[in-house]
């Protein structure tokens, strides 16, 4: 989907120690000499608010058996801090950048992880000085761990109880038998329980390091004294040598699977799901508008027949856009008198004529317009785009990000055609189903 050829913003400024690799859609990517780190640098806006997000290129995708939400444990354990920013030494992460006003947070997905903080422009430094220090320099302390742990679990047993998360980990482990997508992020209970902060080091140090990571800036900043800072804070840390991909391959479904759900609360739901391309794949931007045109928005087919008939309160189907092929799934919320069966078979119908009929101009005119809508909102502000670059950056190519909109806008409906008929095969099919509990189900 994104073309490799480099180009070169003839109005990008060069700037000490770094080299300057490309440039589209208003970003520039250069590459910190002295270890290999890539920079995004996004000048936007008046606003003197910047937000600075640092990638790195390791999700639950990369955990070995017996070592799953390794991923996300050692996110908790960033903001616990180096010898410089901990209870300790009296001056937490969060506090240190909380008091100048900033917004602090990270997350943790199949193929990556991300640390950010969106502040005032005055205090990018700080940012930059805490990112570079716990980069390398992370403390680890084992008490400090067995205090996460409980903290992690009671996240993990939430999750339990909400039935659509769990639904969607049922969806997951049952369509990737071998890919490490299989897991879900958090990690399964045992390997929480059981990991130890020699184990987190362990994964720190195959993956935090700055060729490991992208350092992405966005909004109203001086660029000469950001990347003056970039080079003084992140220069002296070595480059790394990354472990290897796992390099496990999914064997190929040769048939549907199914599985269900059964507790306690909720409506009942249904989650098809169906093996998709990676998201760097010429197909998935066909998937993506064959999404739209399934269930995008009052006018999508999927909603005028489930939504307006009665049998569901929402409606959505969309394509994973993550490293290695993913799912393209389709979510119906049932209502309590609905039929899960006819629900599905309806569901099944309306995939079965994107494969045989290409849409009118008219249909996916109106789709792209609310595609474009939606993309041009989900960017609006320095954290929105550095958050959407930050998928683009996980899934292989921040150009996913700046090149998303023109791709969409050369689909054809025989494209959409031919990826439907690729994908919705029932042999690469996954049903996933949550049916509550009745009352009298749950007595004794």
């Amino acid at each position: 989907m994104a073309d490799d050829t480099p180009i070169f913003n003839t109005g990008a400024r060069s700037f000490p120690g770094f080299t300057l690799i490309e440039s589209d859609g208003g970003t520039d990517c250069y590459e910190l000499e002295a270890n290999g780190l890539q920079v995004l640098l996004c000048p936007q806006g008046e606003a003197r608010v910047a937000t600075v997000m640092i990638t790195y290129r390791v999700g639950s995708r990369h955990e070995r058996q017996g070592e799953t939400g390794a991923t996300h444990f050692l996110e908790h354990m960033m903001f616990k801090g180096t010898e410089r920013f901990s209870k300790k030494s009296g001056t937490t992460i969060f506090n240190a950048l909380q008091a100048r006003g900033a917004r602090v947070n990270a997350t943790t997905w199949n193929d990556r992880t991300n640390y950010y903080e969106l502040l005032p422009e005055a205090h990018l430094d700080l940012a930059l000085e805490i990112e570079a220090d716990r980069m390398r320099n992370l403390a680890l302390d084992p008490d400090e761990v067995e205090s996460e742990r409980t903290v992690i679990l009671n996240e993990f047993d939430r999750g339990e109880n909400q039935p659509i998360r769990k639904l969607y980990h049922a969806l997951w482990s049952s369509a990737f038998e071998a890919h490490t997508y299989h897991h879900p992020t958090i990690g399964w209970r045992q390997d929480i329980e059981n990991i130890t902060a020699d184990g987190l080091r362990s994964f720190y140090d195959r993956f935090y390091w700055p060729n490991n990571a992208t350092l992405s800036i966005i909004g109203g900043f001086d660029s000469e004294k950001v990347m003056a800072s970039v080079a003084s804070q992140f220069g002296s840390i070595p480059s790394g040598e990354i472990a290897p991909e796992i390099g496990i391959r999914e064997p190929e479904q040769v048939g549907e699977r199914r599985t269900t759900i059964r507790m306690q609360g909720g409506m009942p739901a249904l989650i098809l799901g169906f093996k998709s391309p990676a998201a760097t794949d010429e197909a998935v931007m066909p998937l993506h508008m064959a999404g739209m045109l399934l269930g995008s928005g009052r006018s999508s087919r999927l909603y005028r027949r489930l939504v307006d008939g009665g049998l569901a309160t929402s409606v959505s189907a969309s394509a994973s856009s993550f490293r290695d092929p993913g799912l393209f799934t389709v979510l119906a919320m049932l209502t309590p008198a609905a039929d899960l069966e006819q629900v599905e078979c309806i569901v099944a119908e309306e995939l079965d004529v994107l494969q045989e009929e290409e849409a009118s101009p008219d249909e996916l005119e109106r789709a792209l317009a609310k595609l474009e809508a939606e993309t041009l909102y989900a960017r609006d502000g320095s954290f929105s785009m550095a958050s959407q670059l930050n998928e683009a950056i996980a899934a292989g190519d921040w150009k996913l990000l700046t090149r998303f909109l023109s791709a969409a806008r050369a689909v054809s409906p025989d494209q959409i055609k031919k990826a439907a008929q690729d994908t919705f095969n029932d042999d690469r099919k996954t049903v996933a189903v949550y049916r509550p509990k009745a009352a009298e189900e749950l007595v004794g």
